[in-house]
């Protein structure tokens, strides 16, 4: 009886220690790739310069990842996985939502800066659901011993792409009013003059990699409102505030004009003119960025057989063509893991946010919200939402949750002169404590699939 509960143990333990170097070996990898990064850019060797891996960052965001996306996604679509499909964009708003809270939390309980209020909700709420777990599918997808099956691959790209385009809106929409300058920074001078900045951020012309590595040509995008707390102009602008201190299409019918632009708005409620101007000033154009124009085109040629049939498949006319982008995409992985440790070689900025606000956030986002994933897709399975039998499709939403926040984020602080030292900071140590938080919550959701 001793020998077979002997055996039973050492089985146990031998199949227990294959479950956790399976699941640890992926991470294992990336981090390699990421210190040689890390070494290539480290300023003491400058073996690499900085230059290099800003260029690098466009030829992923521009050429890698869109051709990874088109190839992966659409040979995977169809209009059945869409019906099937539906509940990862969902997952990608439940997770935003569980975030939002958990950073209201962080608000209440670390109290930062009242200015950082809505800066450390948005980085609490919202997660890297691009880049890094492609890159994390990736590495898992090469081992041979992976409990995804022989199309792991092609599945987890295809989910993982699947999702940016929810993600991709929320930032350009939500997240970059939210980021906006609170109003506090600004003085009304005298009237008819604009609102200038009491502290504008000095203009940096070598911006920081974790700034422009998911965004590159951002110093081109910034508008006459993107560094000014435009919603709380709108919505808070007084009697005594002439329309030269907003734009001539602003609030017009407020100063009592006489054109028959000002004459048609008269009929429009406040609040309803007041909602359509912040609309015509959200950066909707930037959603059309390469990988979201690639996710589209994957879904549209995926949803028509005959356009498929031409470029996927071993007999397709134009295989040709999708074998050279995958070609392409294989670069993807590699370079996003340089650029990172490109990135974290930098170092961190000075931060206002405070100590015990960093922690909160990285404990929420990296700790608790992962935990709250394990929960909501759990109950996701036993509602019989989720893709029966599919490891990989339950793998891809609860890594959503695991994430750090988007670098993308970085990006939309500069653009805004909200916050920028702080989300470069905040940033950059979550990616640190990232490596260990991703390194225990892979070996769990491993024994969970």
């Amino acid at each position: 009886m001793f020998r077979v509960l002997s055996e039973m143990y050492q089985t146990k333990m031998q199949s227990t220690g294959t479950d956790f170097l399976s699941a640890i070996v992926p991470l294992m990898k990336l981090i390699s790739l990421t210190v040689i990064g890390l070494i290539l850019a480290n300023p003491k060797c400058q073996m690499i310069p900085r230059a290099t891996f800003r260029l690098l960052s466009k030829l992923v965001f521009a050429l890698f990842l869109p051709c990874l996306i088109f190839t992966e996604l659409g040979e995977c679509m169809t209009l059945e996985n869409i019906a099937h499909w539906w509940f990862i964009p969902m997952n990608v708003l439940i997770s935003t939502l569980a975030g939002s809270f958990l950073g209201w939390l962080v608000v209440l309980v670390c109290r930062p800066p009242r200015q950082l209020n809505r800066f450390t909700i948005v980085m609490t709420a919202f997660g890297n659901t691009g880049n890094l777990p492609l890159a994390v599918v990736g590495s898992v997808c090469h081992s041979k011993d992976n409990p995804f099956g022989p199309h792991c691959h092609s599945k987890g790209v295809a989910y993982v792409s699947f999702s940016q385009w929810v993600a991709v809106i929320l930032v350009y929409t939500l997240v970059y009013h939210m980021m906006e300058p609170p109003m506090e920074f600004y003085e009304i001078v005298e009237e008819d003059t604009e609102i200038v900045e009491e502290e504008e951020e000095p203009a940096d012309i070598s911006r920081p990699l974790l700034v422009v590595a998911e965004w590159p040509g951002i110093e081109e995008k910034e508008t006459e409102h993107s560094k000014t707390p435009f919603i709380a102009r709108i919505f808070n602008s007084k009697s005594n505030i002439s329309h030269s201190t907003l734009s001539d299409v602003d609030l017009m019918g407020e100063t009592g004009g006489t054109s028959p632009r000002s004459i048609m708005c008269l009929a429009e409620p406040k609040v309803v003119r007041r909602i359509r101007i912040v609309a015509e000033q959200t950066p909707i154009q930037h959603i059309l960025q390469p990988p979201t124009i690639a996710s589209l085109l994957a879904i549209v040629v995926g949803m028509v057989p005959q356009v498929k049939s031409f470029l996927f498949g071993y007999d397709a006319p134009l295989s040709f063509v999708t074998d050279s982008l995958e070609i392409l995409a294989g670069a993807m992985v590699p370079s996003v893991m340089l650029i990172l440790g490109g990135m974290l070689a930098e170092g961190p900025n000075d931060s206002t946010l405070g100590l015990r606000t960093t922690i909160g956030v990285i404990l929420a986002r990296l700790l608790v919200l992962p935990l709250m994933g394990i929960g909501i897709v759990s109950l996701a399975d036993k509602l019989n939402i989720l893709v029966a039998d599919d490891p990989m499709y339950k793998f891809v939403l609860l890594l959503q949750y695991t994430t750090p926040s988007a670098i993308l984020l970085g990006a939309i602080a500069s653009l805004r002169g909200y916050a920028v030292r702080e989300s470069s900071a905040l940033l950059f140590w979550q990616h640190v404590f990232a490596l260990l938080s991703l390194s225990i919550y892979i070996v769990i959701y491993f024994k969970l699939l």
